[in-house]
């Protein structure tokens, strides 16, 4: 799975986040789900310390890897990049686009995700050159998995302003309302953590098949 297929804004792809254990990532990728996310970034309830996550080396051309970090020295995703564990590096910090000049320079692709409250919050979306945008609710401390929604018209305005940047929507997202999140904003992507599992990390697969339906009408 490439991020151009991923982030494709013909068809609304599937992201599940938060994924811990190796039978629910096997379980994604023979479902047809088009990336999982891994977050390394240790203080998430979700947790994936990267002494553990050889298991993401056995999806690779299965399902799209992405590996969340926040406000990390880029040397931890360069290495998980370089062995082969993930393929698209997600910034859910506080990144500046200076933050992300050594994934530019590399010519790695990365997704960019910004806390929305306003239209302020989207100022800089430009400014990243990130292969998307996602936005997710706006979460000081937390940095996402809330299960808080967004303002869906500010993601409606920010594609009708910026065709040209792929925007995942993130931010209390569930199988009773995704099919409305796509008709209401016409994502290229769903990325759901929350609203996927029973408990944090461990995913509900009557959810995610049903988050996939949705996707997938």
């Amino acid at each position: 799975m490439q991020p151009d297929h991923f982030l494709h804004p013909a068809a609304t792809s599937l992201k599940i986040c938060g994924v811990t254990r190796a039978a629910d990532a096997h379980q994604l990728a023979e479902l047809g789900v088009d990336a999982l996310g891994a977050n390394f970034w240790p203080q998430s309830k979700r947790y994936l310390d990267p002494s553990h996550a050889d298991f993401l080396r056995e999806l690779e051309g299965h399902i799209l890897r992405v590996g969340v970090f926040v406000n990390v020295d880029p040397t931890l995703p360069l290495r998980l990049i370089a062995d082969g564990l993930i393929d698209v590096i997600q910034l859910h910090g506080d990144e500046t686009p200076d933050d992300a000049a050594a994934f530019r320079a590399a010519g790695i692709p990365f997704l960019k995700a910004l806390g929305v409250r306003g239209p302020a919050d989207l100022e800089q979306a430009r400014d990243f050159g990130a292969a998307g945008i996602l936005l997710d609710a706006h979460a000081p401390g937390i940095y996402g998995g809330t299960g808080q929604t967004i303002d869906w018209t500010l993601a409606r305005a920010f594609i009708r302003e910026n065709p040209q940047i792929p925007l995942i929507l993130a931010g209390g997202i569930t199988a009773e309302n995704a099919a409305q999140a796509i008709a209401a904003v016409h994502p290229a992507a769903l990325d759901i953590a929350s609203g996927a599992e029973s408990s944090p990390g461990v995913k509900d697969f009557d959810k995610v098949s049903r988050l996939l339906a949705a996707c997938r009408a």
